[in-house]
């Protein structure tokens, strides 16, 4: 997404896009202008930096757990070391799969009560539970929690959601943008930081070190945000797009399975990726969580710059043509993952990944905010979401089981076979919505 003011292109990377204004782009695609703020009619900038600042700690606290997830349910009790990677699995894919029931029915809310109301909910709710995981004391308990935490969670898009009606229309791109660029910082240095608080303090504190961050986030929302919201008229709410509607916005139903496709083929990965650490881990790189926290940072800061930089190129050259090479580098790179055969190679891997997986996600949620209209923001997110989830469920509960009849490399191959033989065909059958 880009990082000034957007000049939208079109999808199929026509060289005609870059010259329209975001109001003709706008315009040309059917979105009604008069519901998207005014430049200066509201003071914007403000609640955008604070949705920045509270998403990033958002994402901290979620993500302090992923370097020693696999260690904690070693130490409430799973000893049969095959059984790992599939528990680790099954955690990771529970509350995605909750929560991608969930997401649509908060989207729905949020167009009728207010976004704002819906970051707090996502926030605190993720405070509480997170801090709870730190008193579980057998894995059982912990499931319970990730299965609440799905249903009650879901900070991205409700966050999207909001800054998506907060911006003006001219600046959507930059505002999400921002948005992605602090989803990518917060799993930059959170893995990484919990990692180190793991290892010094151990698994326990840092959950509970994690819920109180997300506390401070939900705490920046409620005093220093505003939301101009006007619940609809009844009316206006019996005239409004219902969920299957957006369907027929034409491109949004490819959009929907690229989500998918694209968080099952890097999810798969997720639950495995520590225990590869481990099968090579040098002590000269300090403890096993504190070695993955470094693994996960690398890729999460060279994504943040992948994603910072993405929009100005893909408003010159096209989006779809900049989804396919990002999707096909990210394929390579997680290939090359399985041929690796100590920590310093995989910090180089992890660096090159996080430029090629980077780019992804900040195109995908542009395009979205061009095909939908903003009255239908937050199902429009609240769909992808769901999509989202079902990938994020369904890839590491899958990786997991191959990972333990196959071992740890060959889940990365299977990744870079699925990117190039599914994602890649998802990304080419994407059409522009007519004007």
């Amino acid at each position: 997404m880009p990082f000034a003011q957007p000049k939208p292109a079109s999808m199929d990377g026509g060289g005609t896009g870059g010259n329209l204004s975001g109001k003709q782009h706008l315009m040309s695609t059917g979105i009604p202008i008069d519901t998207l703020p005014a430049e200066d009619a509201s003071p914007w900038r403000p609640t955008l930096y604070v949705m920045f600042a509270a998403q990033f700690l958002s994402m901290v606290g979620f993500a302090f757990t992923l370097p020693f997830l696999p260690f904690y349910i070693r130490e409430l009790g799973v000893a049969d070391e095959r059984l790992v990677p599939v528990w680790a699995g099954v955690m990771m894919a529970s509350g995605s799969l909750v929560m991608a029931f969930f997401s649509p029915l908060w989207g729905w809310l949020s167009d009728r009560y207010g976004r704002k109301i819906m970051v707090e909910r996502a926030m605190f709710g993720g405070a509480v539970i997170t801090f709870s995981m730190g008193l579980v004391t057998d894995v059982w308990q912990l499931l319970f929690l990730r299965l609440l935490s799905g249903a009650t969670t879901g900070t991205i898009s409700a966050s999207i959601a909001m800054v998506s009606t907060t911006v003006p229309g001219s600046r959507l791109g930059y505002g999400l943008g921002l948005m992605q660029v602090s989803v990518f910082l917060g799993m930059t240095l959170g893995p990484w930081i919990g990692g180190l608080l793991a290892d010094a303090i151990g698994y326990r504190h840092t959950f509970m070190a994690g819920g109180v961050i997300l506390l401070i986030g939900g705490l920046l929302v409620l005093f220093w945000t505003r939301e101009n919201f006007v619940r609809p008229s009844a009316e206006t709410l019996r005239g409004s797009a219902t969920l299957l509607s957006l369907l027929t916005y034409a491109g949004f139903p490819a959009m929907l399975t690229l989500f998918f496709l694209f968080h099952f083929t890097v999810q798969f990965v997720a639950p495995i990726l520590p225990l590869f650490i481990e099968t090579m881990h040098e002590t000269a790189w300090g403890g096993i969580a504190a070695t993955t926290g470094l693994l996960f940072a690398v890729s999460g800061g060279t994504a943040a710059v992948a994603a910072g930089g993405i929009g100005y190129l893909s408003d010159r050259v096209g989006y779809k043509p900049v989804l396919l090479v990002h999707i096909a580098l990210t394929a390579l790179t997680m290939l090359l993952h399985g041929f690796a055969q100590g920590v310093a190679q995989l910090l180089l891997l992890r660096f090159f990944y996080g430029l090629a997986a980077g780019g992804i996600l900040p195109t995908m949620n542009a395009l979205v905010g061009r095909l939908v209209p903003p009255s239908s923001y937050g199902k429009a997110y609240g769909l992808t979401a769901s999509t989202t989830c079902l990938g994020m469920a369904a890839g590491p509960f899958c990786g997991g089981l191959m990972a333990a009849w196959w071992g740890y490399r060959w889940p990365f191959a299977a990744v870079a076979a699925m990117m190039i033989a599914i994602a890649m065909p998802a990304v080419l059958s994407v059409r522009q919505r007519p004007g």
